[in-house]
């Protein structure tokens, strides 16, 4: 369970009356209603407020039903459906507007981005208003000659909820519990005018924020997109609530104080702990990695087929391929091996041999080999086509993968934008195929992903085809390798990170395994069988 979770559940607690213990000595809060009622009469009759003519009284029938009885009307209806849960017999369901004198919002006129200095007047934002915390810094400052409204002003003891923005800040209730000077409420945040001899606003914001009463509130919320919604001042004040006795909400109250800092605290460990338990598998991963690609994390078997093979049945199926005219002949055709003095060499097409220690991370298995990238497979560097013509971006058909499409070790089955078919025709060529490889190699160097669809792909990333890949074989091994190995790569810094370009990408250096690539499995799992389904 979250720090979050548990705030939850006691909050929830607490307005089922689970909280504390029932006192069958506390006013009930029938009685404490109707003394509420009653207050408000007098403030009608004095011209203080106006009064609501949906006003109502909610009561449980003989047949154990909950009915709404609306005093201007006398209609009587079943709100069954409405009732989120069960409250304890000297609690009463209302609706907030039966226990508060009304609601008024605030005015926002343009500002500077900037909060308000010492004698200067500023709006609230909405991030000032927080669940259960008023945060008076989180304002702008209002235009010099801003008439001020006295009723926007916002004093001490105010209870605030926001009414528009994200979905996750619409709906927030805080009380202000802070001295504040000089600051005015805005059209997105709503006051709550309640009677404050009549109940505890401490109680009435536990209340608002609890999950299913703001479940409630959300219910009732309007706009298109989860970037802005709003509810609107009537249907806050149209919020069931339960009701407990005053006293009751004193309690509650104090518990809840009592048991935040406890939960806070757990909360801060929590995460802690669960950043600490990433990084260690994220550590723990790469660590045995590590030893896999370095040939420690298994025994060496001395009756498998050594690397050397692989790679002159390589040679063999790239001789097929010039020959039928597929592929050119590859100038940087090379030959890594170990000389007698225990250093590393690479043969080139020419027939000179250099010496490349520097170059190599560590030393191999003796079976193993040491081979460039682009001896093992085909890279394709994918493209973007311009952004200005139209043409290529509407009607798309083809989906097109980016760096934000990738996923570390994963599998790409969507892509944020296609490309149309005009784009295909001019800007690409071969499409990619549902179970190709790809890597990332600016920015985000060496990510990984497989793709469950066919697609094409920007510039920032290549397509590994294997020339001779039985079963999948060595895309399953580079899968799991050039993501330790890319950081080996000759990368140089652009403005936003490292970046490869397409000499550093074919020469990378691939320790080729004396096992057979398939059988290659740092976590356990024989054959990697979620790749090898795709």
């Amino acid at each position: 369970m979250t720090g979050k979770q548990l705030k939850n559940s006691i909050l929830q607690w607490a307005i089922q009356g689970k909280l504390v213990p029932q006192d069958p000595n506390d006013e009930p809060a029938s009685v404490l209603l109707e003394r509420i009622r009653e207050e408000k009469e007098r403030l009608i009759k004095e011209k203080k407020i106006k009064r609501d003519k949906n006003a109502s009284i909610i009561y449980r029938g003989d047949d154990n039903s909950h009915y709404e009885k609306f005093l201007a009307t006398g209609e009587v209806k079943c709100i069954d459906e409405e009732i989120p849960f069960e409250i304890p017999c000297e609690w009463k369901w209302c609706r907030l507007r039966d226990i508060v004198c009304g609601t008024n919002a605030g005015k926002s006129p343009n500002c500077e981005k900037r909060p308000k200095q010492d004698r200067e007047w500023g709006v609230l934002t909405t991030t000032a208003i927080q669940e259960n915390e008023f945060r008076p810094d989180e304002n702008k400052v209002l235009p010099q000659g801003y008439v001020i409204n006295p009723e926007h002003c916002i004093k001490y003891g105010d209870i605030l909820i926001t009414r528009a923005g994200p979905v996750n800040r619409t709906g927030v209730a805080c009380l202000v519990d802070k001295a504040c000077d000089k600051l005015i409420l805005s059209d997105k945040t709503i006051r709550i005018d309640y009677l404050r001899n009549y109940c505890n606003p401490a109680f009435l914001v536990l209340v608002l924020n609890c999950p299913d009463i703001h479940n409630l509130i959300m219910c009732m919320t309007v706009g298109m997109a989860a970037s802005q919604v709003n509810v609107s001042q009537s249907n806050i004040q149209n919020t069931l609530i339960p009701f407990p006795p005053l006293a009751e909400q004193h309690h509650i109250v104090e518990r809840v104080e009592m048991l935040l800092p406890i939960i806070n605290k757990f909360n801060k460990t929590q995460i802690s702990l669960d950043k600490l338990n990433s990084l260690m598998n994220d550590f723990l991963k790469k660590s045995i990695l590590q030893e896999a690609i370095q040939g420690k994390l298994v025994e060496q078997c001395p009756d498998e087929e050594p690397a050397s093979e692989l790679l002159n049945r390589i040679k063999a199926e790239k001789e097929r391929l010039i020959k039928e005219k597929i592929i050119k002949r590859d100038k940087q055709e090379s030959i890594i091996y170990k000389g007698n003095d225990n250093s590393y060499f690479e043969k080139l097409m020419d027939g000179s041999e250099i010496c490349i220690d520097e170059e190599v991370p560590f030393d191999l298995p003796e079976s193993w080999n040491w081979v460039r990238l682009g001896c093992l497979a085909q890279l394709t560097i994918g493209k973007t086509p311009p952004r200005g013509e139209v043409q290529y971006w509407t009607n798309g058909c083809y989906n097109w993968v980016s760096i934000s499409d990738m996923t570390d070790y994963g599998f790409i089955s969507k892509t944020k934008e296609k490309v149309s078919e005009i784009a295909a025709k001019s800007a690409f060529g071969k499409i990619s195929p549902k179970g190709a490889l790809l890597m990332s190699f600016k920015l985000t160097v060496g990510r990984t992903s497989i793709l469950n669809i066919d697609a094409y792909h920007n510039e920032a990333i290549i397509t590994i085809n294997p020339f001779i890949d039985d079963e999948f074989a060595l895309r399953d091994y580079l899968f799991w390798v050039l993501p330790l190995i890319s950081i080996y790569g000759d990368s140089k810094d652009a403005i936003k990170g490292k970046t490869l370009n397409s000499k550093s990408l074919y020469n990378l250096l691939i320790p080729l395994p004396l096992e057979k690539p398939r059988d290659f499995d740092p976590f356990g799992h024989a054959g990697l069988p979620p790749l090898a389904t795709i």
